[in-house]
């Protein structure tokens, strides 16, 4: 009874705050805009189940006037003429219409601020969206521009090193010995991938992830062939979202994800990496290699396509 009361009483504190109310919420959070559009939708729905209780009793008394008026139309030829009783079915009919659409405005109007209300969240969110994508364009085109400038200054080689955090280190591998054809181990300098200077959108695809298996042969296949899909999507569509690959393969979606990807411009061959054969990172080489079964994916997302598309 409790929720019934709150119920009865939405429409007349809707009536009595006005567009003060409406006015507040759009100041709100598109949370609490959803949160009273749920509400007004239940009330709404709630109100219109009571209304419908009670269209039976107006329907039955509509049905008693035009019987009246029929039985007047047949027993009172000369007092009462064909053309009075068509008026007063039209009067009766305009009556019993006015009773109806009083008893549902309640529900009516809940309806539409529950429409009004989730909208109203609906186009808040769209233009932080907008808005967030926009500030990410600007950072994101600041970040080319500086690594343009390494480039120019020092040199390609250099401003990946700097760019990837890549750092020199001596490993061991085997290589045969041209004289004798024995593999002897010797130590090589190479540029490593540094762990701490991974980009954001990097993610680790393991037993985490529903595509996951306990085999590491099946799991390089797996990232091959999703690698091979979201490109032939790219050349296809023109454009390939970060969220669309981490939806492929089973990793939870991001905010950045829904901004960020890679798109097909004039002049750029481009193509979707996941940092799957990536000579820098020892650990993906062991993944390559079967003696790794998880990875850690490290996308070469252009940046920003939001506004691109």
């Amino acid at each position: 009874m409790e929720i019934l009361s709150i119920v009865k009483n939405v429409p007349k504190m809707i009536t009595q705050s006005g567009g003060r109310t409406m006015l507040l919420l759009k100041k709100e959070s598109p949370a609490i805009l959803l949160g009273v559009g749920v509400v007004s939708g239940v009330a709404s729905t709630v109100l219109a189940c009571r209304a419908t209780l009670k269209v039976s009793d107006i329907l039955d008394d509509h049905e008693d006037v035009m019987n009246d008026i029929n039985y007047a139309e047949d027993n009172c030829a000369e007092g009462y003429s064909h053309e009075d009783a068509k008026k007063d079915r039209a009067i009766a009919t305009v009556q019993t219409g006015a009773k109806i659409a009083k008893l549902y405005l309640p529900a009516v109007a809940l309806g539409a601020t529950s429409i009004g209300c989730v909208i109203g969240g609906h186009n808040i969110n769209m233009k932080r969206n907008a808005a967030l994508a926009a500030a990410y364009t600007v950072v994101d085109g600041k970040l080319k521009e500086y690594r343009k400038r390494v480039t120019d200054e020092y040199g390609e080689e250099v401003e990946k090193k700097l760019y990837y955090g890549l750092k020199s280190d001596k490993i061991q591998v085997e290589q045969k010995d041209p004289e004798t054809g024995k593999a002897k181990k010797v130590k090589k300098q190479v540029n490593m991938l540094d762990p701490t200077a991974i980009s954001q959108y990097a993610r680790f695809f393991d037993d985490g992830s529903v595509n996951w298996v306990d085999d590491a042969e099946l799991n390089l296949c797996f990232l091959k062939a999703q690698q091979n899909y979201m490109n032939d999507l790219l050349h296809s569509r023109g454009h390939v979202f970060l969220n669309e690959v981490y939806d492929a393969l089973g990793i939870p979606r991001t905010k950045a994800g829904a901004v960020v990807g890679w798109v097909m411009q004039k002049g750029n061959d481009n193509f979707v990496d996941f940092g799957i054969y990536s000579i820098y990172n020892q650990e993906a080489m062991d993944f390559v290699n079967g003696y790794e079964k998880n990875i850690l994916l490290d996308f070469n997302v252009d940046g920003v396509i939001y506004d691109l598309i």
